[in-house]
């Protein structure tokens, strides 16, 4: 008999719901849950944590989510892969490992290591990888430098017999792809055997698996449609989030658990298979590079989607590392006006806004102006609507956005704003985030070679 494995996606971000995660365990009679909790935009959020305390810097809701299902997952002995671990893997395991303690749980907590490559950039100084800046302009500022993992670590934690796999960087779709090179024993081109056609075959099905279910609920309809199409997705308030069967050739049947709200179509999972790619033919991740054009879909129907025939070629011979670094400050404020004449209004407060910023010669790099309700959505691609209809809107709301290397010029921009409550234009709504300056931090992506990462990384089983 033909063996398959079933794997659940978990979460899709940071702060995503689990609720469908225990659905897909308790009616989904999956084996593994491979949960993505990190965006580059994460790491940068993680790391203000960091800076406060220096036992976070991890995703804080990987512990309620697991103390939530883990009853359920230890019934159906299913394993639970994430890369919650941040920028502090271990501090994330150790959390979970307390939490555990505390209900007299018993647990076998992997955590992978080795992604952080903060201390050997300066020695590396890579460029960046878009416009080819040198590293020099950021060397002083930086704050955190990841490198993108593959699989491999986290098939020796399921090897090692783990139980729950905290990680910190590795590539979203890879944490889908390791249960099944574990599972089929697939060949991922990292020892003495050179991958084959086959191999890299296979692996590109593992990781176009992994990149339909990466995104949680949006590769189950969620987040779907053009005009009017997404009203015919049933039930999103109890979304079941995609499940894949997969065999061992690869070939994969995408669904959800019975009873749960979502679709599983052509059209949901098409959408969700060109999400975030770049070049349809050069999917490029740590463990292969996927051609996503030779893919084949097949509706099945009642929730049911066949995916065959991704084509694989060879692993890069670099990684890609997300470093974040310190760029400047911002405040904002947003300030709303009634009819009549609101918008007219609105645009007279920004020109008041801007002598102000003259005349005090408030330092800063840009004022960044936009319209929530009118064009905040879609930008400079957004026509207004015209004179008269503009003329005739019950209320405008600007919102204004400081962009400043001063921190004190951003401490001080709220301060602009309240003596026009009674000396600006008529009707003045109300202001919004009056002192709200929050650090900037940039993003630098690199690619360095993976020898460099990779005899670095380790993998460390815990028991609870």
């Amino acid at each position: 008999m033909k063996k398959s494995i079933r794997v659940g996606a978990g979460l899709g971000f940071y702060g995503d719901a689990w609720e469908p995660v225990l659905a897909s365990i308790e009616k989904g009679a999956v084996q593994y849950i491979a949960s993505d909790h990190l965006a580059e935009l994460t790491l940068a959020i993680l790391q203000k944590d960091l800076q406060r305390d220096v036992s976070l810097g991890y995703a804080r809701d990987v512990v309620p989510m697991l103390l939530s299902l883990w009853p359920a997952m230890a019934q159906r002995k299913v394993r639970f892969i994430c890369n919650a671990g941040g920028l502090n893997p271990t501090g994330a395991a150790a959390a979970v490992r307390d939490a555990f303690s505390a209900k007299g749980w018993r647990a076998r907590v992997a955590v992978v290591t080795g992604d952080e490559v903060m201390e050997r950039l300066s020695g590396l100084a890579p460029a960046h990888m878009f416009n080819g800046a040198p590293f020099d302009a950021v060397r002083d500022r930086m704050v955190f430098a990841n490198a993108y993992l593959g699989a491999r670590p986290i098939v020796s934690a399921l090897q090692q017999g783990a139980d729950i796999v905290i990680t910190g960087r590795v590539a979203d779709a890879a944490l889908f792809l390791a249960p099944l090179v574990y599972e089929f024993n697939w060949n991922l081109g990292d020892s003495a055997a050179a991958a084959t056609t086959a191999d890299l075959n296979r692996l590109a099905q593992g990781l176009a698996v992994g990149h339909l279910l990466e995104c949680s609920g949006q590769g189950s309809g969620g987040n779907f449609g053009s005009r009017q199409a997404w009203k015919a997705i049933p039930d999103l308030a109890h979304i079941g989030y995609p499940i894949a069967e997969v065999s061992e050739d690869g070939s994969a049947v995408i669904a959800k658990a019975p009873g749960t709200g979502g679709r599983i179509n052509f059209d949901t999972v098409r959408q969700q298979l060109l999400y975030e790619v770049h070049s349809p033919n050069r999917y490029v991740s740590p463990d292969v590079v996927l051609d996503l054009s030779t893919i084949h879909l097949e509706d099945l129907g009642q929730d049911r989607v066949r995916m065959t025939g991704a084509t694989g070629h060879a692993r890069p011979e670099q990684l890609k590392i997300v470093g974040g670094y310190r760029d400047g400050y911002k405040a904002e404020v947003t300030w709303g006006f009634s009819w009549p004449d609101a918008y007219d209004k609105a645009l007279a407060a920004v020109e008041m806004v801007k002598s102000q910023l003259a005349d005090k010669a408030v330092p800063h790099e840009a004022l960044f102006v936009e319209f929530p309700g009118l064009n905040s959505a879609h930008g400079a691609l957004a026509p207004l609507p015209d004179a008269d209809a503009l003329a005739e809107l019950n209320e405008v709301w600007v919102r204004l956005v400081l962009r400043t290397r001063d921190k004190k010029a951003a401490d001080s921009f709220g301060r602009l704003f309240p003596w026009m409550a009674l000396s600006g234009p008529a009707y003045t709504c109300g202001f919004q985030g009056l002192h709200n300056t929050s650090e900037l931090l940039g993003i630098w992506p690199a690619l360095i070679d993976r020898a460099a990462v990779e005899s670095r990384t380790r993998v460390e089983v815990l028991q609870t």
